[in-house]
């Protein structure tokens, strides 16, 4: 398989994941929500947000998201002309979540418009280790597989260290932790490992 040597973020994390891996100059295009690391900012934005989420409090933009979704309409907007000059031959992206970043339909009807089919990486974690999981493909994907291997290996030993550390806490404190505040939505996926790792108990994201 070639290496990738264009790619597009649809994705925050994902561009950090580029990033890690040396890749930067290779990152092409990314979303209004990429900031990390700073000079990410620089890139060409490729994706925006479909609602004006600047000017809505958060039960608002909760209706807003519900109904959108209702009617079938995506929520974010992707600039095909600009996507279509960039050229990419990666598309970095996920299926974990609608409302997270384009996904799904969203993603399908992007690739229909361009004249040559980059490949798509879906990014869909629901643990810590698939997360390494991503990685890895991320790597394998753009001919950074040893790389990608050292930055899973410092990972984990940077976690051990942590569980070891606080494995004899005498106390646990129960945590809750809050992805919306309204309506209240708690987290969930790889957010109680974190917790537990942290020498805390998070029942509510399970």
């Amino acid at each position: 398989m070639v290496a990738a040597q264009r790619i597009v973020s649809f994705l925050p994390s994902a561009t950090e994941m580029v990033y890690a891996l040396g890749l930067g100059e290779q990152l092409v295009g990314i979303t209004h929500e990429c900031d990390h690391p700073p000079e990410v900012r620089q890139k060409p934005i490729v994706v925006r947000n479909a609602l004006p989420i600047e000017r809505m409090n958060q039960r608002e933009i909760d209706a807003a998201v519900t109904q959108r979704l209702r009617d079938g309409l995506g929520l974010y907007q992707v600039d095909e002309k600009l996507l279509e000059e960039l050229a990419p031959d990666l598309i970095l992206t996920q299926s974990l979540c609608q409302v997270c970043a384009p996904s799904g339909n969203e993603v399908s009807q992007v690739l229909k418009s361009l004249s040559n089919q980059p490949r798509v990486l879906w990014l869909t974690p629901k643990s810590l280790e698939e997360i390494h999981d991503n990685l890895r493909e991320l790597g394998n994907a753009t001919g950074r597989v040893k790389e990608a291997e050292e930055l899973i290996t410092k990972g984990r030993a940077r976690l051990d260290r942590l569980a070891k550390a606080t494995g004899n806490l005498p106390y646990k404190p129960r945590v809750f932790c809050m992805e919306w505040l309204d309506p209240v939505y708690c987290s969930g996926h790889w957010v109680p490992e974190m917790v537990k790792i942290a020498g805390g108990v998070d029942e509510l994201s399970r």
